[in-house]
């Protein structure tokens, strides 16, 4: 087909450039962060892959894409171009990565839109039964002391509708869940995921405050529900403290005692709630500016997407999950935008795979779980992405 001419500036939108930059084939992430009105989009010639001992402080701006194994490679795509959008309009470049996004705005052409291409075998849905099983095997190994908590998860698998748009489930996202991190990372080769996540798992702020949260327990929720007057369960409660103490004992394996910690309190997260308790770090009243790596390589993967101990939880897991995380229950975000690092736990997300979509969902199993109430929980997570893709 031949190229026609560029867009203009005045006359760029979301979903013309989304559509645009995926027509180049090269790594490229969009995301929307929690209580924003600005969609950030970055491209690159291509993707870094990081050490261990790459430090986040270090980094210049991009995006990490990382897997919920932590013996492989996390993904880095810097923002050598980068686009931002507020309220829908294209903002005037104010940076060095926004100027080098307008210069490349000048020669890019327009492609036609890529085909839906297929970057890995979809695998098969996590029946119930099996699911059930699972849970069960959990909680027979929880009361032998295998462990105190593990979080297995499923997938679902489904057909698209042929009119599916990335960009279109992006943006209603965004306007659906506006207290979840809204993201679209793509990488030829390596696959599309699109995610509502509202799991922060590092938040480094103007380089000086450091935060994280423990989230964990679950129950629906529909309009006129007032998160103040919700009760949870003994299991629920119980849970989410397990979240918390993990976090505190990484404070202390680290010789950290002076933080902030507030909650737990009810939150809503989509068509979910959950509890969440906060803490915070002022990293130069601790004299602690590389905390955000160092908390980082301490709390991946978390109790709450895999359990604890964190050994003994993830040997579980291997055995009879039966399938491969890939990038679900790893972490995403933007690093050193605006001297900000926002990392996110990746739940709440799909995988497109040509015209399949591979949706993932945990929950968290204690002693005194139910099994089908743990398969109900996955459907209402699962949900979170399925209403609006369907």
């Amino acid at each position: 087909m031949t190229n026609v001419s560029p867009i203009a500036p005045e006359a760029l939108t979301e979903s013309t450039l989304l559509p645009l930059l995926m027509g180049q084939q090269c790594p490229l992430a969009a995301w929307r962060l929690p209580g924003s009105s600005k969609t950030h989009l970055i491209t690159a010639d291509g993707y870094e892959e990081l050490n261990a001992d790459d430090l986040l402080e270090e980094l210049e701006a991009g995006f990490i894409f990382a897997p919920y194994d932590r013996n492989k490679k996390r993904l880095f795509i810097p923002a050598q171009q980068l686009f931002i959008f507020e309220d829908g309009e294209y903002k005037p470049p104010s940076s060095p990565a926004e100027h080098a996004g307008r210069q490349w705005l000048a020669t890019a052409k327009e492609q036609p839109a890529p085909p839906r291409t297929v970057n890995a075998a979809p695998a098969a849905t996590t029946d119930r039964e099996h699911f059930v099983n699972i849970v069960q095997a959990a909680i027979d190994a929880i009361n032998t002391g295998a462990f105190e908590k593990v979080v297995p998860s499923r997938i679902k698998t489904i057909s698209l509708p042929p009119d599916f748009d990335v960009v279109a489930a992006f943006q209603k996202l965004a306007s659906r869940y506006p207290e979840a991190l809204i993201s679209y990372v793509s990488i030829p080769g390596l696959g599309q995921w699109l995610g509502a996540s509202p799991e922060v798992l590092i938040n480094v702020q103007d380089r000086r405050y450091f935060r994280t949260v423990a989230l964990a327990g679950t129950q629906a929720w529909e309009p006129g529900i007032d998160p103040r007057k919700v009760s949870w369960t003994q299991k629920e409660i119980e849970e989410q403290a397990l979240v918390a103490r993990y976090i505190i004992s990484c404070f202390k394996s680290v010789r950290l005692r002076e933080y902030e910690e507030q909650g737990p309190k009810t939150v809503v997260a989509g068509n979910l709630m959950h509890l969440k308790s906060e803490f915070t770090v002022d990293m130069e009243a601790t004299n602690f500016p590389l905390i955000g790596s160092v908390m980082l390589g301490l709390l991946h993967p978390t109790s709450a997407v895999c359990g604890m101990p964190l050994q003994a939880a993830q040997d579980f897991l291997a055995r009879y999950e039966g399938y491969d995380r890939k990038f679900y229950a790893g972490y995403l975000g933007p690093v050193n935008v605006y001297n900000n690092i926002d990392l996110f736990v990746n739940i709440r997300c799909m995988q497109v795979c040509g015209s399949t979509g591979i949706f993932y969902a945990g929950a968290g199993v204690t002693a005194d779980s139910d099994p089908a109430k743990e398969w109900a929980e996955t459907e209402m997570k699962l949900n979170t992405l399925l209403n609006i893709i369907l």
